[in-house]
Parts: C-alpha cells; structure tokens; sequence
C-alpha cells in the first residue's frame, strides 16, 4: 500500500517533484535517488518533516487541495 507521500508525489506535476526533491537532496546532502527512497520508504516520516521555508508551506498547501492532509 502507497504511503501519503508516495500518492502526494504520483498526483502533483513532475516540476513540483523535481523541486521537493531537489529540496530534500540538497537539504540532507543525498542524492535525489536517495531522497526519493528516503520520502517513500515504508518508515519515512510525513513529507513536511523533510522541507523547510517557502517550500514546506507550499507543499502544505498542496497536500490540502489533493486532500491528503
């Protein structure tokens, strides 16, 4: 079964995830494969957890419009 963040990043557009992940890579000091692996994992913690400034409160906010808040 997909965790949250897993269906999150299957319905946003690839430019939004490639932005989030680009976030968390470089935020982490991980490759973005890694941050992928990292976000999706059984174990990974909700998404929000991973970002910081402006991109954690946009990702909020798109969390709320898919419903998945």
């Amino acid at each position: 079964m997909k965790n949250k963040n897993q269906i999150f990043l299957s319905v946003i557009d690839k430019k939004t995830k490639e932005e989030i992940i680009d976030s968390i890579a470089n935020n982490y000091g991980i490759s973005k494969t890694e941050a992928i692996d990292e976000v999706t994992s059984e174990e990974s913690e909700h998404l929000l957890d991973y970002l910081s400034g402006p991109i954690r409160s946009a990702v909020s906010l798109l969390f709320k419009r898919y419903a998945l808040a």
